[in-house]
């Protein structure tokens, strides 16, 4: 090869644009917060949280294609009242003794735009597994305003029947539709 010929080569490569490539996410478990909520008696809408949850997401940008495998430790449940966490503990409930996690692993993710607008994906709670639909509220990918580091941030929610996971103590007194919610930033994997 001459010099014209490598000149150019290398103008060539210079001038195509790179492929994107998946990007993978660590979940940064110190900002990413599962909830639920449901009815209570009629009464009030009672809010809880996990506080310990794993995963990772992906996401190519370019493809817009994307996936979302996520860990919750489910006796990390805070419902703001001790003797109530280990209630929702319990074989009525979570029974973390036997299930101690919950998981949502994608199957689907529904752009519009360049944004994420629905996952599609299997839940699983106390070893039962069902579809289910989160609408994506919120997405943004941008450089972590602390970190310097990519980053990605979502709000998503979905409806279940807790009956349908082997959890339907008190229905219909205590409602048996729940909303979860997960709020989840993740950063890029190094």
């Amino acid at each position: 090869m001459n010099l014209r010929s490598l000149f150019a080569a290398t103008v060539l490569a210079a001038a195509i644009p790179a492929i994107a490539a998946p990007v993978t996410y660590n979940v940064d478990p110190t900002h990413t917060f599962p909830r639920f909520s449901y009815n209570h008696l009629g009464m009030s809408t009672q809010l809880s949280k996990f506080n310990k949850t794993t995963g990772t997401v992906v996401f190519d940008k370019a493809a817009k294609t994307g996936s979302v495998d996520v860990t919750i430790d489910t006796t990390s449940v805070e419902t703001g009242s001790s003797l109530f966490n280990g209630h929702i503990q319990g074989e009525e409930f979570l029974d973390t003794a036997k299930f101690p996690t919950a998981t949502f692993k994608s199957t689907k993710v529904v752009f519009d735009g360049d944004k994420p607008a629905s996952i599609e994906g299997n839940l699983t709670i106390k070893g039962v597994t069902k579809p289910v639909t989160l609408t994506v509220t919120h997405f943004v990918n941008q450089a972590h305003p602390m970190m310097k580091v990519d980053a990605i941030g979502a709000n998503a929610s979905t409806v279940i029947k807790r009956s349908e996971f082997n959890a339907a103590k008190y229905v219909p007194y205590v409602g048996d539709e729940v909303t979860i919610t997960l709020s989840i930033e993740a950063v890029a994997a190094k």
